[in-house]
């Protein structure tokens, strides 16, 4: 298949509705700065985080047979306990923030795993990490919902504000604006550094995902009841909302959009993966996982084994999407022609995927501890890297696809070279 001509290009065939593209150019550093003068933020206090203290499971032990190969360049090995996010550097990919169970977050240099500051004071397990869109700043939230801003250059905090238990946090894509969903059903967003605030009010429960759209000006949100808000970020209002029917059966665990923000997918526990227009807030198509295998029935004292949508995304060179599933399924589907295209199976669950950039192929990680590049094209593998002795739980890519900084329960984080000969 030919690559789609001009950003959105995407046809639909047979009775499937047509998507009006409309044309978002992302607004000018101006633009957007007087909007943002323009939003009214509430002086809001910050909230008593729930008393309720999160849970976090026992580390299991590393899976039998997990080789001892390493394909990695750099490990970095500061962490003492699971480290559960990463994020490079958005400017130059040459920094890393990473995240753990430990309450520590530390930026270093991906280039030799020197550390260069650690994000100190946090007092629960840091879930959350990121760059600001011009690597200026750097975010780091934990699950009882203390978030602190860094600037990276002085290595000194410069924000902190406390809200409930943190289920997810993202920066504004061109601007120094903060985006977090709270287990409470709220959403909040501050201007950093000044602090700033405004909240989007979900429905009472967790606000499970959420995304900043392309055009800077709107966020979809996700949450555990199922349903999806895609809120107006300048107005503080809810443009659309899908429930019921519409929405999911059980919680969403991710979203994603496509380059131009004309299309949204988000996936839930219950298995599905919904394709929406963003403009009108409809249901474009549905893409259900048919055919899966049969799980063998669990014996006494067993949990029967569950399977979820887990991971998503678009790619920018063909009208393709990718959905990673816990049963370590990958489906890759056909937009133009809303088809499953290819099945990719792993032997283990899926924890995430991320498309390249300017390519069609589609990085994974999961619970056996490899990263996996296919190409979507064929469905075929292209290569596994190995070097975790534990599942690997978030990982990063950089822009020219050289290279790929994953973390594991194994308490590493780890730099492996994938530049290809053929690129």
């Amino acid at each position: 298949m030919e690559p789609a001509e001009g950003s959105g290009a995407l046809g639909f065939h047979g009775d499937e509705e047509i998507i009006e593209v409309v044309e978002l150019g992302p607004p000018g550093p101006d633009d957007l700065a007087d909007e943002m003068e323009d939003v009214d933020f509430d002086d809001e206090g910050a909230e008593e985080p729930d008393a309720e203290a999160w849970e976090t499971e026992d580390d299991e032990g590393v899976e039998d047979g997990m080789e001892a190969q390493d394909d990695s360049e750099v490990t970095f090995s500061l962490h003492s306990a699971s480290v559960f996010c990463v994020s490079l550097d958005p400017k130059t990919n040459t920094l890393a923030v990473t995240g753990g169970e430990d309450d520590k977050a530390f930026v270093w240099r991906v280039s030799d795993g020197e550390l260069l500051f650690e994000c100190s004071g946090h007092k629960d397990s840091v879930t959350c990490a990121g760059f600001s869109h011009d690597s200026v700043f750097v975010a780091t939230g934990d699950m009882s919902g203390l978030i602190k801003v860094w600037r990276v250059d002085t290595k000194e905090e410069v924000w902190s504000f406390e809200v409930g238990d943190l289920e997810w946090m993202e920066w504004h894509p061109q601007a120094h604006v903060l985006l977090a969903g709270t287990a409470d059903g709220n959403s909040w967003m501050w201007k950093i550094p000044s602090g700033d605030c405004k909240t989007f009010q979900g429905p009472a429960c967790p606000a499970t995902c959420g995304r900043i759209l392309p055009d800077g000006k709107r966020a979809v949100v996700g949450y555990e009841d199922g349903t999806m808000r895609i809120w107006d970020l300048k107005q503080g209002t809810s443009l659309h909302v899908l429930k019921g029917q519409d929405g999911h059966q059980d919680p969403l665990t991710c979203v994603a959009s496509s380059q131009d923000g004309s299309l949204i997918m988000t996936g839930s526990v219950d298995c599905h993966a919904k394709l929406i227009n963003s403009a009108t807030g409809k249901v474009v198509c549905v893409f259900k996982m048919e055919n899966m295998a049969p799980k063998a029935p669990a014996g006494e004292g067993e949990e029967a084994e569950s399977n979820s949508v887990e991971s998503l995304g678009f790619c920018n060179v063909m009208p393709l999407a990718a959905v990673g599933y816990l049963d370590g399924t990958l489906a890759i589907y056909d937009l133009s022609t809303q088809s499953l295209r290819h099945k990719c199976q792993h032997e283990s669950g899926i924890v995430q995927l991320l498309w390249e950039e300017s390519s069609a192929v589609v990085y994974t990680c999961s619970l056996d501890g490899a990263v996996r590049l296919w190409d979507a094209r064929s469905g075929k593998m292209i290569s596994e890297y190995r070097g975790h002795s534990a599942e690997i739980l978030d990982f990063a890519v950089n822009k020219d696809a050289s290279i790929v900084v994953t973390t594991s329960g194994d308490h590493q984080a780890k730099v492996f070279c994938v530049q290809r000969p053929d690129r």
